[in-house]
Formats: structure tokens, sequence, C-alpha cells
């Protein structure tokens, strides 16, 4: 009769942290107004193991942390009017001297998209200059190199294809055709599974044996049930693929500053871990809803084995152990 009680408490416990990942990591959006939110992400027992903050430099808020423990990943967002300036370059290479060890950068961020959507807007022949100068350096220094994370649309191919076109062109000499230097390529997704499936199945046919980034995602401004369903569809999707080397969820924000719908957020307008923020840190639910106004407590968030406990006090409680 023990064991038949409490192994649904148990059960609960371990499902919590059933999809525990090294490939998961933090989109990092720092806020000025509930800046105690930033170490919800780097608490005891998350799950993550990575961030990026589209900088090329690492969040002030991290920066105690050793690079084995929650990996700073930098980025080079877009570019300046000077396309050959290395500043990108020198301040990876300023990290790594002064003891950091970084072994991946990202490319431009949405290079095909509006800079009023989010995007860093660039022409594939200035992005292509610009990587000659910043990227093929490091590439040379045994740093893993992601390319520009395109949007969803249906620009992304072809504005990647033009772009490394354009970078063929720049380091080929004479009739000795050569490529820029790529390792992953890095995605971004805000519809549904079926759309996400087919753009990754898309970009593995265009670029075969790549390994795939999944930098930004979530299923934008629906209900919470569908939002909820997406979400652990693709975790167990990315958790099956060998191709899928990282991701990172578009959620860590409180539901009222969301730009992809309040129950995308992995923290409601309290401060307190949604169930997607809890189950994407690798804890269990909370049934704290997105859109409601609790505050967080000291710890922000109910853990599987915080709720294992609450049973088994239950059973102590009611004499059944």
């Amino acid at each position: 009769m023990v064991n038949l009680v409490l192994a649904p408490v148990l059960l609960l416990a371990g499902l919590a942290r059933a999809q525990s990942s090294g490939k998961r990591g933090l989109v990092f959006t720092p806020n000025a107004d509930w800046p105690s939110d930033n170490q919800i992400w780097v608490q005891s027992g998350s799950d993550l193991t990575w961030y990026y903050n589209y900088q090329s430099q690492p969040s002030p808020d991290y920066t105690s942390i050793s690079q084995d423990q929650f990996e700073f990943v930098p980025m080079m967002w877009g570019v300046s009017a000077n396309l050959s300036d290395t500043t990108f370059l020198t301040q990876v290479q300023t990290l790594i001297n002064q003891g950091t060890n970084i072994t991946h950068v990202l490319g431009f961020n949405e290079p095909d998209g509006s800079t009023s959507n989010g995007g860093s807007d660039i022409e594939p022949r200035d992005a292509a200059q610009a990587w000659v100068a910043n990227f093929e350096p490091l590439g040379k220094m045994g740093i893993k190199l992601g390319l520009p994370a395109t949007t969803g649309g249906p620009d992304g191919i072809p504005w990647l294809k033009q772009f490394l076109a354009n970078c063929s062109d720049i380091v080929s000499t004479g009739s000795q055709k050569k490529n820029c230097t790529f390792d992953f390529l890095p995605v971004h997704w805000y519809d549904n599974f079926a759309g996400l499936a087919s753009l990754i199945g898309e970009r593995r046919a265009t670029w075969p044996n790549t390994s795939i980034w999944v930098t930004e995602y979530a299923f934008a401004n629906q209900d919470l049930q569908t939002t909820q369903e997406f979400f652990n569809q693709t975790l167990d999707y990315f958790g099956k693929l060998d191709y899928i080397a990282r991701y990172t969820y578009f959620g860590a924000f409180r539901s009222k500053v969301s730009n992809v719908g309040p129950n995308a957020s992995f923290l409601n307008n309290g401060g307190r871990l949604t169930d997607i923020g809890s189950w994407y840190l690798g804890f269990g639910a909370t049934n704290v809803k997105p859109t409601s106004t609790n505050a967080a407590s000291s710890t922000g968030f109910v853990s599987g084995w915080t709720i294992a406990a609450i049973g088994l006090m239950v059973l102590f409680t009611n004499g059944l152990m």
C-alpha cells in the first residue's frame, strides 16, 4: 500500500528531470526592472549549460561563473559602416587571452530581417566581407563558427546561399575556388511544430552533415495548451536528433514584456516560473499561469524534488508511512 501511494510522487519527481539535456541553453535578454530574474536561470540544479546575449561580451550577471558550468557564446549581431572592422575578432581574442575558454561563436542575427522586427538587415555581400574579416581568423584558431541565423521566412535560404557565394568570391584567388568556413547552422522559428521540422529538414537537405543550433524558437501568440504542447513536442524532438546540437527557447522574461505572447514566457507577471519555465530548467510543473501576478518566492521555483518532499510529508502526516 505504501509503495502504491508513494510511486506517483516519486514518478513525478523523476519526470521533472527526464528531459535533461546538455544541448539546452539560454537566450539571455537582460532587464533593468527586475535584475534578480537573471539569477533564476543559473540556480542550483538548472539544466542550462550555455548562453548567448546577442553581444560579443559576457553578461555581468554571469562573469563569475566558469565556462565549464555556463558557457558564453559570443555573437556578432550586425555590421558597422566599415565592413573591414575587426572589433568582434579583437574582443573575442581578448576574452581568450584573459583565460575565457571560447569554443564557439555565432554569426549575424536575422540579416534577412528588418531592424524594426529585430533583424540586422544586412546585404549578403556586406555580411560576407565582415565575415572574412572577423570569423575566418577565428576559424583558423580552432573556434567553431555558426553561420548567420536567418529568419524562418522564405528569404532565409536564398540569403544564406548568396552570402556563401559572396564569401567564396572574397577568399578565392585566381582560378583556385575556396569556400568560407562554418561549422554549424543556427535557425529561428516562431510558428507550429510541423513548420519547424520542415525548416530544419530544408536546411539539412541544403547543407547535409551540418549540425543545427535552434537559437530562437517558440510558437508565438498561442493559447496556453497549444503553447505547452509545442514546447514539449520540440524538447522531445531535439533530444532524439543527434544533428540538433544545441537549442535555446525564446522565453526567458516575464509575460508582461513578451513579444511572442504571454504564454510562451518562462516567468509570470510577478517573476515566478511558469510550467514552461520550470520544465525548461529541468524542474517540475509549478501550475503558475503566465498571466498571473503573484510574486516570486525566494527560490523562484518549485522543483520536482520539492514536490516529492511535499508528497512524503503528506504520507507521514496521514500515517501512511
